[in-house]
């Protein structure tokens, strides 16, 4: 040590952040292109996403560029407001009106708010090595988030990759724990997707990771809701549905191993259509008679006159001319006896040309229009109502509906739904609710018992259509 050395004023290093030991870290060191980080509330999600984006733009400079979402402008603002008491200590500027941060280093990331798919459409034609998503079960359509994608691509060489953060719950519950919590649900796991080979994975986070929490609000979070939110809070638990729309369900007995349908069963078939949105299609049989069959975990009694969804043809919103989904059922339907089918009445609208029927019609495809009584008035019995019946049982706690195990996403969607905020009555339409409108078309369609074989009374549909919009049938 020389002179100047030696009487050198001493540098103390301040740490402004630094990413607490276990999830954290690993969220800071995972190299994998998609990462769903949380699980639980308090496990220090946001501060995760802003560690990150220091890590990475401290590394590549004025190559990384990224880019934070919410759905909602006002979601936003916690997370500037902690930006803020970060980075102003790291020498970065804010500007209010673009809310985008410019670090000394070039890098740059920028808050916004998606709502809708147009928004995400906004940014297509950006560049962005980053891209974080707060809260992503509060998004109802992965193809939302998804399209952001797009933006993820680097001129420079700079690694990209998508960071998000949830919560169980909320309308995006489900594909949220399709695509990242079913595959391994304790995390670490590296997913594979099967049609990019691009890498994901789960880093589940509870509250007990985070060690700056005061000692009241795990007692407080205890005090806030049911036994299903507390434990979806707290123990980032994706099975616990807190405010189901449909309580009544119950795995062990509404899920039946798939046999083989009696020839004299009545069978029948609900539509709901979608072009861009999910479209549903569901194939059901009456039970004639009570029957005892396999269910997941034991023995279920099918009473007569139960509902048994036997198939399911769930289309994936990608915009399928309505002549190519009726060759579609065509084909799965090859050899079943159709008595009769209802869908959706919006496909019957004629605006400007063939309503969607009349193109499915021309494919021998018909529909009668479904019963779409949502809430029940005048003492009617609603649609919903109908549904929930028939999930309770008769009166010795027998299932009269139930659903072959290939029917996935019926029994994917259905047990998450939840109530509307603004219509407790009804459920949220935000939802993925497309498998539980079919459902609820059949229950209302009034299916009928052939009794026996000679009854069997078939339908030979005409191609006219009658004016209130059914199809005739002799």
């Amino acid at each position: 040590m020389n002179e100047a050395e030696k009487f050198a004023p001493e540098v103390t290093e301040q740490v402004i952040w630094r990413p607490q030991p276990g999830p954290q870290t690993a969220l800071l060191a995972c190299p994998i292109y998609e990462v769903l980080f949380g699980g639980a509330r308090g496990g220090g999600k946001t501060d995760g996403m802003l560690g990150e984006w220091v890590a990475h733009s401290s590394q590549y400079g004025k190559n990384a560029v990224g880019l934070m979402v919410r759905r909602e402008r006002s979601q936003l603002i916690e997370t500037i407001e902690r930006s803020k008491e970060l980075y102003f200590q790291l020498g970065a500027k804010f500007n209010e009106t673009e809310k985008v941060w410019r670090f000394p280093n070039g890098a740059r990331i920028r808050f916004a708010y998606l709502d809708r798919d147009s928004d995400a459409e906004a940014y297509q034609g950006h560049s962005y090595t980053r891209v974080y998503v707060e809260e992503l079960t509060n998004f109802p359509d992965k193809r939302v988030v998804m399209k952001l994608q797009a933006t993820l691509r680097s001129a420079n060489g700079v690694p990209v990759g998508l960071r998000a953060t949830a919560n169980p719950g909320g309308p995006g519950h489900s594909w949220v724990k399709e695509r990242y919590i079913e595959p391994n649900p304790s995390g670490f796991e590296i997913i594979v997707d099967g049609q990019t080979g691009l890498e994901r994975v789960f880093i589940p986070s509870k509250v007990n990771d985070n060690k700056y929490l005061d000692d009241g609000y795990v007692a407080r979070l205890r005090q806030s809701g049911s036994e299903a939110l507390v434990r979806a809070w707290l123990e980032g638990d994706w099975d616990a549905i807190e405010g189901a729309f449909f309580d009544e369900w119950k795995h062990n007995k509404h899920i039946v191993k798939p046999f083989k349908i009696p020839e004299h069963w009545l069978r029948f078939r609900a539509f709901d259509w979608g072009s861009a949105a999910p479209f549903c299609c569901q194939w059901y049989a009456v039970a004639a008679e009570k029957v005892a069959v396999a269910g997941i975990h034991d023995q279920i009694v099918i009473p007569k006159g139960a509902l048994v969804c036997y198939r399911e043809w769930y289309g994936e919103g990608n915009k399928l001319p309505a002549g190519t989904v009726a060759q579609g059922i065509k084909y799965r339907e090859e050899n079943d006896d159709i008595a009769y089918s209802v869908a959706d009445p919006s496909i019957f609208k004629v605006d400007g040309g063939p309503s969607i029927a009349e193109n499915m019609a021309s494919e021998g495809v018909y529909f009668e229009p479904a019963d779409n009584t949502r809430q029940g008035a005048r003492g009617a019995i609603s649609g919903w109502d109908q549904v929930r019946f028939r999930l309770r049982g008769d009166g010795n706690n027998n299932p009269l509906l139930v659903f072959f195990a290939t029917c996935r996403d019926v029994i994917r969607t259905l047990p998450i739904l939840q109530h509307d905020e603004r219509r407790p009555e009804d459920l949220d339409t935000e939802a993925e609710d497309h498998a539980a409108d079919t459902v609820r078309y059949a229950c209302s369609s009034r299916p009928f018992i052939r009794e026996e074989p000679k009854q069997q009374r078939h339908y030979r549909y005409q191609g006219k259509q009658k004016a209130n919009g059914s199809w005739m049938g002799v």
